[in-house]
């Protein structure tokens, strides 16, 4: 049995981070929610574990032979004592790289929840989840891709299933923002808490954009300062027709602006892929990311 999946795109709606603790992790808080695009996947029986990369962002990814879908496959052969799954596993690699849009991380959930369905293995979701833990932080959030409040090192989740869809557009101008440097910067300016706000008083799209627009994302200013290009973005995208608030989703360079409706969100895609036609420019949808099926 073979199969095929989204591996949605990853946004924080805020980021509050904290000082580097004495292990060199920053503690954080996070509203995450998952877009209805991204990557996609899919898996074939072979007679190895095998990886080819197609999509428009493929050439980044070309070199690596050990990215995070082989990292994650062959960790789940060592939980199930069979080895490295015998599957062909093809990339359909459409999200920027380094874009603080935890594609990485998706692609790796994508590929166990595909290698579960595929070769019918008996773990449930929790056993999913500690090895999606293992491939790093943002791993269990985006293994099935739901809207969570997360906490600690981004470790400690609690579903958010009152969040509402959101009309978005996601803008790159097709710089990497490395996670590494951003979060150097960081160390080196004013430091923030890792504060996790009350939530909104009403759950209604309007209301939790208004909300929104009083927390923060505190590595914006540092990977701003690392790469001006994010500051441009941030400004086009603030300026487009309809959008209510822009803002740097994880470590950067991804900006999303969120819209009033879905009208409001082809329409600022159309004007800033005609003011900006080199950069990446997608309306979305922000809630959950996968539909059941998917999963």
């Amino acid at each position: 049995m073979d199969g095929a999946t989204l591996a949605p795109a990853k946004v924080n709606l805020f980021l509050h981070v904290g000082p580097v603790d004495g292990d060199g992790y920053h503690p954080l808080a996070s509203l995450v929610a998952f877009a209805d695009l991204g990557d996609r996947l899919s898996v074939e029986p072979g007679e190895a574990l095998a990886l080819r990369v197609t999509g428009p962002f493929a050439a980044g990814l070309a070199d690596e032979a050990d990215n995070l879908v082989l990292r994650a496959l062959r960790a789940l052969g060592d939980v199930t004592g069979t080895g490295p799954p015998p599957l062909r596993v093809t990339l359909d690699k459409h999200l920027p790289l380094a874009a603080g849009l935890g594609g990485g991380s998706a692609d790796a959930g994508a590929a166990l929840r595909l290698a579960r369905r595929a070769l019918d293995l008996d773990l449930d979701d929790a056993a999913l989840t500690q090895i999606a833990a293992g491939i790093g932080a943002d791993g269990p959030m985006c293994l099935f891709a739901r809207p969570v409040w997360a906490e600690g090192r981004g470790d400690v989740l609690e579903p958010a299933p009152d969040l509402p869809s959101l009309t978005t557009v996601l803008v790159n101008p097709g710089l990497p923002s490395p996670t590494g440097a951003v979060y150097r910067g960081y160390d080196a300016g004013p430091l923030a808490t890792a504060d996790r706000p009350a939530p909104p008083s009403s759950w209604t799209p309007a209301a939790v954009i208004d909300w929104l627009a009083g927390q923060r994302n505190d590595l914006q200013a540092p990977a701003v300062a690392l790469c001006p290009a994010i500051g441009t973005t941030l400004a086009a995208v603030t300026a487009a027709p309809g959008v209510r608030l822009a803002r740097m989703s994880g470590s950067g360079g991804t900006v999303f602006g969120l819209c009033e409706d879905a009208a409001a969100a082809r329409a600022a895609a159309a004007a800033l892929s005609a003011a900006h036609p080199h950069w990446w420019v997608q309306a979305t949808v922000l809630g959950h990311g996968l539909q059941p099926d998917d999963h």
